[in-house]
């Protein structure tokens, strides 16, 4: 039977990008605007904040090859060491907004998108584990959510606004995104596509922000289950656990008001008892 808990009810703003990190077997989340990284511990089952990140707002992060966090900022991409109070800073992008959504790839590389600001719409940059910057995407209304098939020939990039989740032809030896299709089209009326992760049936999990659920697809991109939450602002999701076998749920409290935005909005969930289970992140090699 399907079991959904809130494990962490942190009335996060904008909880976001969570990962579970196997060395720790803990769950990690930043709080974007508040620039914040959250931890969760299931053994304990307590919850706390790991780090604070005093230049301002933190998008998203990776686990790097030898279990540090690899933190993304307003235009600096900063290592953490998991126990400490600092962070320091190893690279800096000429991003003209901050950091969103963020993944490692099979080589170590990182894929990060950029928020829409005054001066455009976001971009889709790649990070070689060399330190190069290539820019792979632009003009794109919200790049968010991202994933690779089991077989990494697929790479999986989620425009927001645009209410589109697509698929590219992956390159695994340079990085290369090729021949973009729609994956998915969210309907108007079906919430925003938001964070997202690949189970190991190569099935599609989408958060919906204002859809208040998350939704699987097949391979095919069909929708073929969802979950619902109490709270409207689904933010994105992961697969944790020893076995990878928990789905865990982020969501946002925008507004300060759940009367509107729902009971657990801002708050962290973990849904058990499901026929799926997760398949290990990639690390970065960047720092």
């Amino acid at each position: 039977m399907v079991r959904l808990e809130r494990i962490a009810d942190t009335r996060s703003h904008t909880g976001e990008g969570p990962l579970w990190h196997p060395d720790r077997q803990r769950l990690y989340w930043v709080d974007i605007p508040a620039g914040r990284l959250w931890r969760y511990d299931p053994e304990t089952d307590s919850h706390g904040v790991a780090y604070e990140a005093p230049s301002g707002p933190i998008g998203g992060f990776t686990v790097e090859a030898d279990g540090a966090l690899l933190l993304f900022t307003h235009r600096t991409v900063e290592r953490f060491e998991p126990g400490s109070d600092t962070a320091s800073v190893v690279l800096t992008v000429d991003a003209r907004t901050r950091f969103n959504d963020v993944i490692a790839d099979p080589a170590g590389r990182v894929f990060c998108g950029t928020m829409p600001g005054p001066a455009g719409l976001g971009d889709l940059y790649r990070i070689d584990p060399d330190g190069r910057v290539t820019t792979v995407l632009e003009g794109l209304d919200i790049p968010n959510g991202m994933g690779f098939t089991n077989d990494g020939e697929t790479f999986y990039v989620t425009e927001s606004e645009a209410r589109r989740i697509y698929a590219f032809d992956y390159d695994r030896e340079t990085g290369g995104l090729t021949d973009r299709s729609t994956f998915h089209a969210v309907a108007a009326d079906d919430g925003v596509p938001d964070g997202m992760t690949v189970d190991a049936a190569d099935h599609v999990w989408s958060a919906r922000w204002n859809g208040g659920r998350v939704v699987r697809h097949a391979p095919t991109g069909e929708p073929v289950a969802e979950i619902e939450l109490p709270a409207r602002k689904v933010s994105s999701v992961t697969f944790g656990g020893a076995g990878r076998e928990t789905l865990y749920v982020t969501t946002a409290l925008t507004d300060g008001d759940r009367s509107t935005e729902g009971d657990g909005a801002g708050a962290v969930f973990r849904v058990t008892g499901l026929d799926a289970g997760g398949v290990p992140e990639f690390r970065s090699r960047i720092a």
